[in-house]
């Protein structure tokens, strides 16, 4: 991302996503990329509202040349190992 929002303690940040290619879902539009982990990520948004194509071809186009950060509320750490894995103890 090319700026990074300020350090919040609340909220720790899953991943950093560079938008590739939006498609017009059944009321919004679905977003895919590629985030900075080289994971491949999905996003669906939904609109409340109507969305006229003139409108729609100028969100898709916006949208298109986007990156997002997506967050988490830090209630708990962030698993550091894969559920079922458990470290070995000595003893």
């Amino acid at each position: 991302m090319t700026s990074p929002a300020p350090p919040d303690d609340q909220f720790v940040t899953v991943a950093d996503v560079e938008v590739d290619a939006v498609r017009p879902g059944r009321s919004g539009f679905v977003l895919e990329g590629r985030g900075q982990d080289g994971g491949d990520y999905r996003l669906e948004m939904h609109l409340d509202i109507p969305v006229d194509r003139r409108t729609r071809t100028v969100l898709a186009e916006l949208l298109s040349q986007s990156e997002w950060r997506v967050s988490r509320r830090a209630h708990a750490p962030l698993r550091t190992q894969p559920p079922g894995r458990r470290r070995k103890t000595v003893g």
